[in-house]
């Protein structure tokens, strides 16, 4: 509990022993009947002010500063007339019960930040920087990029870098939501906001702390907030229209009998200040914000980073979700995944195309001399000339052998048989001296997780799912039917994916949102597209998080569907919330106007009714999914 907090809590103890004190003296009679009145009135003047004075003060700050019609100024306009009639009791009951409510809210909002505030601390306070040998702590904002820091076991990593020297253990927790540690050596990127477990590692610092991962995701829940939904729009021209007009109602209820009917004044005022205090929309304006405040808070605390309210809004009407293939439902790193030799072992046919790739920085070649670091390397003084052919494969002489490594057609064209297999991923044969001796398949591997999210989607309503790729359509069409995709469009051309994504924007019977999900590096013009983009693993990327709605801090698509749930539930509390505080207060003025409600059952149906949808929207925060 903070200090404002206690001292709001020891205002509302005193105030209550003072009040029931002065309930105590009213109702004994103590003083002589020509002190009564005054003594009265002094000692119900004391627990209102000690619990009131705080509340009119800002009632007549927001009249100067042209905010007339607010929760202060109805329970200051009820109880300051409630005084002038003589009920003192019911005045200072409006701001004791008032003020307990205020009380229940601070605490129930700060319940709500914690997550937030658990995320906040992930900023580092320092980091060790070492100069000419010699380590000193400095603080993050002071160190450049070029320069090398320690960590030591026990730390957060304050800055982006490169692992130079070293190896540890890194909790991702702070970023990704999963607690699954993650081993680093030399040259492995590291992210801000991790801690190292155990070992000590030297960085060079790639990022400003300005522009480190830490520092981002920091700003991106910080501003979440000024992007409003449209449920939180509502409220907020609701409250704007709502306040003013129930004030013009009390004044018409307070006014209108008495001169039609001749009934009396004071009974008809204090119905019209009991209306006012039960149309109070403190229940409205404080649950729904604090709802959607409440899911991006638990969100976040799964990895899942949601830039405002309005895409939990969106998210919640998901209707398509429209994936990239590479680095979304698979690895987005191609490997040896598949070895078939012909005549030879297995270890000599992938060392032969892994000598014929020497010279290749294609990503494939790259994945084959990997696959065959551990075999006997050979001789690099037997490699001699290597020839590129385009689009086909290389060729190599090594030593008195002419060695080839390409796909079919370089074979074809050499009149060399090779066997012809199909599936995911792409066929690298190789021959020596014409003799053919087998292949290798290389391809980009569907995560586990994929077929379980596309499930997942599924098993929520989404109607189509759609993968977008540039991959050959053989691969493509295989990756998207082991995945569960309903639709695959393949060989696309670089601005292909934008076209995709604008035609199904533009579908006459689209209904609900459309999603595209994407590996936040290339995609960023369809990101910023469509109705919420989706940046996923995208922790290190600038142009993900700049151009994504929502960032999923590591790369596991089943927190596709993680997000539509917490967006759904989000949504249903806050639409519960307005359902029921409407209802029940539009219920009890009625009765207020009719006579039926007294000030003590107004103030506690209008606290009441708060503290319960505050309590619905806290259990937005809960991201058990």
């Amino acid at each position: 509990m903070s200090g404002s907090q206690r001292k709001s809590l020891y205002l509302i103890i005193i105030s209550a022993a003072t009040l029931g004190f002065a309930l105590v003296a009213d109702h004994l009679k103590w003083l002589p009947d020509s002190w009564q009145p005054w003594a009265t009135l002094v000692l119900y003047l004391l627990p209102y002010l000690l619990v009131g004075a705080e509340v009119i003060w800002e009632a007549v700050s927001n009249i100067f500063g042209g905010d007339v019609f607010d929760e202060c100024f109805l329970m200051t306009l009820a109880s300051v007339v409630a005084f002038v009639l003589g009920e003192y009791a019911e005045a200072v009951i409006v701001m004791l019960f008032y003020q307990v409510g205020e009380l229940f809210q601070s605490l129930a909002v700060a319940r709500s930040r914690k997550s937030i505030a658990d995320l906040m601390n992930i900023r580092p306070e320092y980091a060790n920087l070492e100069e000419n040998g010699v380590l000193c702590q400095v603080d993050p904002s002071e160190v450049t990029v070029g320069d090398t820091i320690v960590v030591k076991a026990g730390e957060r990593i304050p800055l982006d870098g490169i692992v130079i020297d070293g190896q540890a253990t890194l909790d991702t927790s702070a970023l990704t939501g999963e607690s699954a540690p993650r081993a680093v050596a030399v040259g492995a990127e590291v992210l801000s906001g991790c801690i190292d477990q155990d070992g000590l590692l030297k960085v060079r610092v790639t990022k400003a702390f300005s522009e480190s991962t830490v520092m981002r995701i920091l700003a991106l829940v910080e501003d979440s907030a000024d992007k409003k939904s449209r449920a939180e729009n509502f409220i907020t021209a609701f409250a704007r229209w709502y306040t003013p007009a129930v004030v013009v109602l009390a004044v018409l209820l307070a006014v209108l009998p008495p001169l039609l009917t001749g009934n009396e004044w004071n009974t008809w005022i204090m119905r019209a200040l009991t209306f006012l205090v039960i149309s109070c929309p403190c229940a409205l304006v404080i649950s729904v914000p604090l709802t959607f405040f409440g899911g991006i808070g638990g969100a976040s605390a799964r990895g899942i980073l949601i830039k405002g309210g309005n895409y939990i809004d969106a998210l919640s009407k998901v209707e398509t979700v429209v994936m990239d293939k590479t680095g979304t439902l698979t690895h987005g790193e191609f490997c040896v995944c598949e070895i078939m030799p012909h005549g030879i072992s297995a270890d000599e046919l992938l060392t032969l195309a892994a000598a014929a790739e020497t010279y290749s920085d294609h990503p494939i070649a790259r994945s084959i001399r990997s696959a065959a670091e551990d075999l006997p390397a050979v001789d690099p003084a037997e490699i001699g000339a290597a020839t590129e052919h385009a689009g086909r494969g290389v060729s190599i002489s090594l030593g008195t052998d002419q060695v080839y490594a390409g796909n079919y057609r370089l074979f074809e064209e050499m009149g060399i048989a090779t066997d012809c297999e199909t599936g995911i991923g792409t066929i690298v044969h190789v021959a020596r001296n014409g003799v053919y001796c087998g292949w290798l398949r290389i391809a980009d591997e569907l995560k586990p997780e994929a077929k379980p999210a596309v499930s997942a989607l599924r098993s929520l309503g989404v109607k189509k799912t759609i993968m977008l790729t540039g991959d050959l359509r053989t691969v493509a069409d295989a990756v998207g039917k082991e995945a569960g995709i309903d639709n695959v469009v393949a060989e696309l051309l670089p601005d292909g994916k934008v076209a995709e994504i604008e035609t199904l924007l533009a579908s006459p019977d689209r209904r609900g949102s459309l999603v595209f999900v994407g590996d936040g590096i290339n995609d960023a013009p369809a990101l910023a597209l469509a109705d919420v983009g989706i940046a996923m693993g995208a922790l290190g990327s600038d142009a993900a998080i700049e151009a994504a709605d929502v960032v999923l801090t590591d790369d596991n698509p089943q927190k596709i569907a993680a997000a539509i749930q917490i967006a759904r539930k989000t949504m249903r509390i806050a639409k519960q919330n307005i359902v029921f505080s409407l209802g029940v207060k539009i219920a009890i003025m009625v009765l207020g106007a009719a006579g039926l409600a007294g000030m003590w059952m107004a103030v506690f149906a209008d606290v009441g009714v708060c503290m319960i949808a505050v309590l619905n929207a806290l259990r937005a925060m809960r991201s058990e999914y």
